[in-house]
């Protein structure tokens, strides 16, 4: 691996761990095993090397997704394909835990790769339930859009909840919830 990758993937560590107003670049260097001007070689700063790791993990969970949501099963089967992959609960979405730094929300470079993913799940599920609908899989009246928004609102809140409470059961709970709301939305 690169001194370059060394330091995306220690820094997507140290996000996840510690968020990025709490870790420093000795953190990043030491966590990489870089020497000391690695990070300033390869990156303009602690900033440029955090939307590189974001970046990445926006590539995976694009992947993962793309993947719940790309069989030919009914779209409530593939929002519960996405809704229900093994995840690790009490560690929280790392995408949901970027909004809660205040200095990633004052970055608008960070912020922006957060928004984005964001924008891009709801389309995703967006794009699922619509085909659905056109399907005859749900009631005419279901708001796709609206209804994505909501499905990952409940995906957000159910890791805090879980988080919370130290109960992983508390995240499956909203889940399944917002599913048997999808099933009553169906034709």
């Amino acid at each position: 691996m690169s001194t370059r990758d060394e330091l995306i993937e220690a820094t997507r560590g140290l996000l996840r761990e510690r968020g990025y107003g709490a870790m420093t670049p000795r953190e990043i260097l030491d966590a990489a095993g870089a020497g000391k001007g690695s990070m300033y070689h390869h990156f303009r700063g602690k900033e440029a090397l955090a939307q590189a790791a974001i970046e990445r993990n926006a590539e995976e969970m694009r992947a993962q997704i793309a993947g719940d949501l790309a069989s030919e099963q009914s779209a409530v089967a593939q929002v519960r394909a996405y809704l229900t992959r093994e995840r690790e609960v009490l560690n929280g979405c790392q995408f949901g835990r970027l909004v809660q730094d205040a200095d990633v929300i004052d970055a608008p470079a960070l912020r922006g790769e957060v928004q984005e993913m964001f924008a891009w799940i709801r389309g995703q599920l967006a794009a699922a339930i619509t085909a659905g609908l056109d399907r005859g899989e749900f009631s005419s009246s279901l708001d796709p859009i609206r209804t994505a928004a909501a499905v990952a609102a409940t995906l957000q809140g159910a890791y805090v909840l879980a988080r919370a409470a130290q109960d992983a059961s508390v995240f499956d709970d909203a889940v399944e919830g917002v599913l048997a709301l999808l099933d009553a939305a169906r034709s």
